[in-house]
């Protein structure tokens, strides 16, 4: 599955007092982070005061005033490093999971199953669901009932922060991407979609 817009390697920059600020940077695959940074500051001497890191993150400080200039430098290195495509977002899918998996059972299973990290994630599963009902919760979060077309149970889902996208109406079909995680509330345990995800059929 695609999604729509792109994925960046870039710092978070916040200031750390009146003349300098910090940075905190993820990075994407095919871009080892720390290096980026180890380029920039080689090719600008005096932009970066100091950076560190590994490969999928890093932390820097500069001079308030190098903040224009390292952002186009840092723009240029990691553009040396990824091909337009690179920089397009895509889900990666462990596939569907048929309606019998989609119980308490299955998702008590995949979360006493890792931990998960970077280069171990949690599975992510696919499918096409239709939209039975959805509203916000929390002012951010979308709350879905879903249930596989021509199957009568349903599933609550719920896509966390994304209450102001536009989403699927209601009684549309849709492919959703998603984690099976567990839902706990008063004492009531279901499984639940966490939604990653999702695009009109």
């Amino acid at each position: 599955m695609c999604t729509p817009g792109t994925e960046r390697a870039e710092p978070l920059i916040s200031p750390a007092n009146a003349d300098e600020i910090k940075g905190s940077a993820r990075s994407v695959p095919g871009v080892h982070i720390r290096d980026v940074l180890d380029a920039v500051a080689a090719h600008h001497p005096g932009l970066v005061s100091k950076f560190g890191g590994h490969a999928m993150a890093a932390g820097l400080s500069l001079p308030r005033q190098n903040f224009a200039a390292f952002s186009a430098a840092f723009d240029e290195e990691v553009r040396r490093h990824l091909a337009a495509e690179d920089l397009r977002g895509v889900i990666m899918s462990d596939g569907e999971l048929v309606p019998g998996d989609l119980n308490l059972d299955m998702a008590e299973l995949l979360r006493s199953s890792g931990p998960w990290g970077q280069t171990f994630p949690e599975p992510l599963f696919d499918g096409l669901f239709e939209i039975v009902s959805q509203r916000v919760v929390g002012e951010r979060h979308l709350k879905l009932v879903v249930k596989i077309p021509g199957c009568d149970k349903l599933l609550d889902a719920i896509a966390f922060n994304t209450a102001e996208q536009a989403w699927p109406r209601e009684s549309a079909q849709a492919r959703v991407a998603y984690k099976l995680d567990v839902n706990d509330y008063r004492g009531q345990r279901s499984a639940q979609l966490l939604v990653e995800h999702i695009e009109t059929m």
